[in-house]
């Protein structure tokens, strides 16, 4: 499994620098060229061809309104993640109003509280089964525990993801600051005046090839910043809790970013204090059956 390229990557490859949509950036000095710019021991990136199988998969969901049919479609995608199924209900999620790009809850009271509250994500919540919610500007990324069926979830995600959006009420709601709050979340990859040459450098490799290819597998990426030649990054959504996160990390995004950037020499997973103790408890869990495992008799000394 580690010796194949994550296929976020694939995609990523496939988007040619000068084809992709770019946004505003510094006036820097340098730019980014598919020319590496290590001359001795380089490693020469493949652009593969794009897939061609898509995994959308459309779903009929009716709904009826004030005596008259109302029809919409919901398209579901499989992503790498199999606790995490992706919904595209053809329309906005995310406001455009708002500073970042996704919104993401992971608890039931993080759906009501400022400065985004959610009344279809605090539903979404109440489904048993369901561990957090993820929007995208044109996608709801559901997650649910290991010991939950999709089977007894996917119905009711659909169904409450078409009454939410053919009622026409607001899927996020946005609440006025008071005096002295502090302000809201804002893209971590938008430009900023005081970013230096290559954490600019940085940014637009994200968000030009990494973030597009993330977000079509359901999840998200955060800059958390660039220290002693280490990008700190975190991956939301689907790619949060997939078992791949890892091999995402330093087999994906690590080796382009130290391909196209010779300032990067690794990159850093960031986690929540959650997300540590977890990985600290499953540390814990795998080195208690190895010591079962050695302590048991082999058939031949039996």
């Amino acid at each position: 499994m580690a010796s194949r390229a994550p296929g976020f990557l694939v995609r990523a490859l496939a988007r040619p620098l000068a084809d992709s949509p770019m946004r505003a950036a510094p006036p820097c000095s340098r730019h980014l060229s598919t020319q590496s710019r290590r001359q001795s021991g380089a490693v020469t990136v493949p652009f593969l061809p794009r897939p061609s199988t898509q995994r959308r998969r459309p779903r009929l969901a009716p709904s009826f309104i004030g005596g008259g049919a109302r029809t919409i479609f919901i398209q579901t995608e499989s992503t790498p993640n199999a606790d995490a199924l992706k919904f595209l209900p053809n329309s906005r999620v995310v406001p455009a109003e708002i500073g970042t790009p996704f919104l993401e809850y992971l608890s039931p009271r993080s759906t009501i509280s400022p400065p985004h509250p959610s009344p279809l994500a605090a539903k979404l919540m109440n489904i048993d089964g369901v561990t957090s919610v993820f929007y995208g500007a044109d996608f709801i990324t559901i997650t649910k525990a290991g010991d939950a069926n999709w089977a007894h979830i996917r119905p009711e995600v659909f169904a409450l993801i078409t009454e939410a959006v053919t009622s026409g009420e607001a899927i996020v709601n946005v609440v006025e600051r008071k005096e002295g709050e502090a302000e809201g979340e804002e893209d971590s990859l938008a430009y900023n005046e005081d970013d230096s040459e290559v954490v600019g450098m940085i940014k637009e490799l994200l968000e030009t090839r990494i973030r597009p290819a993330i977000q079509e597998d359901g999840g998200d990426i955060e800059f958390r910043g660039f220290d002693d030649g280490y990008v700190k990054l975190k991956l939301r959504g689907a790619c949060r809790t997939c078992d791949s996160s890892t091999v995402t990390l330093k087999n994906g995004i690590e080796g382009m970013l130290m391909h196209y950037i010779e300032e990067v020499k690794g990159v850093e997973q960031i986690l929540d204090q959650e997300e540590e103790i977890s990985l600290n408890e499953f540390a814990k869990f795998e080195e208690k059956l190895k010591q079962q495992k050695m302590a048991q008799p082999s058939p031949a000394s039996a």
